[in-house]
């Protein structure tokens, strides 16, 4: 089955340009992998967004207290995550 791709123009600045060409990159299919991952992001952010706001509904929001707890947790887990990374 023959999949219609119509065409839409794309500007680069110069430098992303000219490394573009001297990489020889395939551009249309990059450009298509990327928006798939962005569409991919935005759908699971926006779930996720529902998702708390479900929650809020069910059992209110949180307290001062819970919230500075999930902060630093966040944080240390960040932390770990880097010190994994190098």
């Amino acid at each position: 089955m023959f999949m219609r791709m119509p065409r839409m123009q794309v500007y680069l600045p110069e430098p992303l340009y000219a490394e573009v060409k001297s990489r020889k990159l395939r551009v249309s299919e990059l450009l298509q992998e990327a928006i798939r991952v962005e569409i991919r992001r935005r759908d699971l952010v926006a779930e996720g967004e529902r998702y708390v706001a479900e929650l809020r509904a069910e059992v209110g929001e949180p307290d001062p207290a819970a919230v500075a707890w999930a902060r630093d947790l966040a944080r240390r887990l960040a932390r770990r995550d880097e010190r994994a990374a190098s």
